[in-house]
């Protein structure tokens, strides 16, 4: 018996050798197919805990040979269980589809935005910003932003899914309250929205200036105070909108657009909306793209030349009347109206520039009289003075004539509405040629300031396609002062 079991007890247990193999995957969202990172995988066996990389990958080296369970896990989505087997030093590669999980857990709404609620005083483009409250790491948020005008419905949709927590609106505008609302959306589809804030832009400068300006091709409308510190750029399209005179109540901005093929009058707002078309008729003829038109003195009505005819019409489009026809073979071009005796200038011209003359009518179109006959050299914008007595207009002296328009040596003359009176402004004090306009220059499109005090002109170098500047100086010529660069058609009020 001893025997026995001392030979038992001598007898050999054998025990197999652990075998492994490869498992790889990939984590997708079972909707989009898109990876998912930052997945946790763990398996039964156990072997080690791993996460998915930014491809949604993951590799396990040493997985045990058999049966595997493999279980993957990831906020808002739910837990999947997969089996696989393992052979000896063989790879097996697996996919994982994670559906969303049922319960979705919304974000928290934003705060502290930028403008403030209720901030005053912004200008008329304003960056909009918020902040995310307590997101969770790894968690991409994304932003719809909408924008509203107090006393409107339309909502203007400013970002759509976007990553950004900023936006820039521009176009706003004056004196104007706004309301904003931003939504935020996780990955797992919560939603949350911020309370709705709001700002208020500031109130619109009173720019007295208007003028146009042609950059990359395109010319539109601007204005501006004295400094340039608050020019604003009143049209926008790629149409050619110009010749801009704000109305004697100062309420309406009248300009001329080619936008329907032929130059049409417009009229809007200081801050250039509610544009509105007045004519049907075109502001064409002789060398008259767009510029021959002026407000009445109460800026109830317009005139305008259109070919060889001078009518009136009232600024909302009605009334409209013929006041007067040119001369045979001659077209209406340039003109103004004056209170004072209620009387109107305009210009004339025949199938060249250089053939021009300047008449005076009454404002119900009687009575064409001609003020200033034809002269050498180009003959352009006659205007009245303030108090309506005298006139003013730009005469080339150089009498230069070759076909294209080009004027040489052009200045601005006022003289009284008899004929008397001549003043040569451009030559400054005394009349002394080359004592005020510089050399190689043309002074063009002349006005009088609003009291009357100054003139406002054009001052452009007589070599084609220079870039004009505008200008004030005194009634006698003197203290020329460049106000903006690159702009012509000026106005002032």
């Amino acid at each position: 018996m001893l025997c026995c079991v001392l030979f038992v007890s001598c007898e050999e247990n054998t025990v197999d050798p652990t075998r492994y193999g490869r498992l790889e995957g990939q984590v997708l969202d079972a909707r989009t197919n898109l990876p998912l990172a930052n997945a946790s995988v763990a398996t039964t066996p156990a072997t080690s805990s791993y996460v998915t990389d930014a491809q949604g990958r993951f590799s396990i080296d040493q997985a045990p040979e058999g049966k595997l369970a493999v279980t993957v896990k990831r906020a808002d989505y739910r837990q999947e269980v997969l089996n696989v087997t393992i052979a000896e030093a063989q790879t097996v590669t697996v996919a994982v589809l994670l559906e969303k999980s049922s319960a979705v857990t919304a974000p928290a709404a934003p705060n502290r935005p930028t403008p403030t609620d209720k901030a005053i005083n912004q200008p008329t483009t304003v960056q909009l910003a918020w902040h995310p409250v307590n997101p969770v790491r790894g968690d991409t948020l994304r932003y719809d932003v909408i924008l509203y005008e107090s006393n409107s419905t339309d909502r203007r949709q400013i970002l759509t899914n976007s990553k950004d927590s900023t936006a820039t609106v521009s176009g706003l505008k004056y004196n104007t309250t706004y309301y904003w609302q931003v939504t935020v959306r996780n990955t797992s589809g919560g939603t949350a929205r911020a309370d709705i804030w709001s700002f208020q832009t500031r109130v619109q400068p009173d720019n007295r200036f208007l003028f146009a300006r042609t950059e990359n091709g395109n010319t539109d409308v601007y204005s501006s105070d004295e400094t340039g510190a608050n020019l604003l750029r009143l049209t926008t399209s790629a149409f050619i909108e110009t010749a801009p005179q704000l109305s004697p109540n100062r309420d309406r901005v009248a300009f001329t657009s080619n936008a329907t093929g032929q130059f049409q009058i417009y009229t809007m707002n200081r801050d250039g909306s509610d544009i509105r078309q007045v004519t049907l008729q075109p502001i064409d003829g002789y060398f008259n793209q767009g510029v021959g038109y002026r407000w009445s003195p109460d800026g109830a009505q317009l005139i305008y030349s259109s070919y060889n005819k001078l009518y009136r019409i009232n600024r909302d489009g009605t009334g409209l009347t013929l006041l007067a026809t040119a001369p045979a073979d001659r077209h209406f071009r340039e003109c103004d109206w004056t209170a004072l005796g209620n009387k109107i200038v305009v210009q004339t011209v025949g199938v060249s520039i250089y053939d021009a003359e300047i008449y005076l009518l009454n404002a119900d179109g009687s009575n064409l009289a001609q003020l200033v006959g034809n002269l050498p050299g180009r003959l352009d914008s006659p205007s009245f003075s303030i108090d309506g007595r005298r006139l003013m207009y730009t005469r080339d002296l150089d009498g230069f004539d070759n076909g294209t328009g080009r004027q040489l040596n052009a200045h601005v003359f006022t003289q009284n509405l008899d004929g008397t009176g001549l003043v040569d402004v451009s030559s400054g004090p005394g009349g002394t040629a080359g004592g005020g306009k510089p050399i190689g220059y043309n002074d063009v499109v002349p006005r009088y300031a609003p009291d009357g005090s100054k003139i406002i002109f054009v001052q452009v170098n007589n070599v084609t396609q220079s870039v004009p500047d505008i200008y004030i100086m005194e009634l006698d010529g003197r203290s020329r002062v460049r106000l903006f660069q690159n702009a012509t058609l000026p106005d002032w009020k």
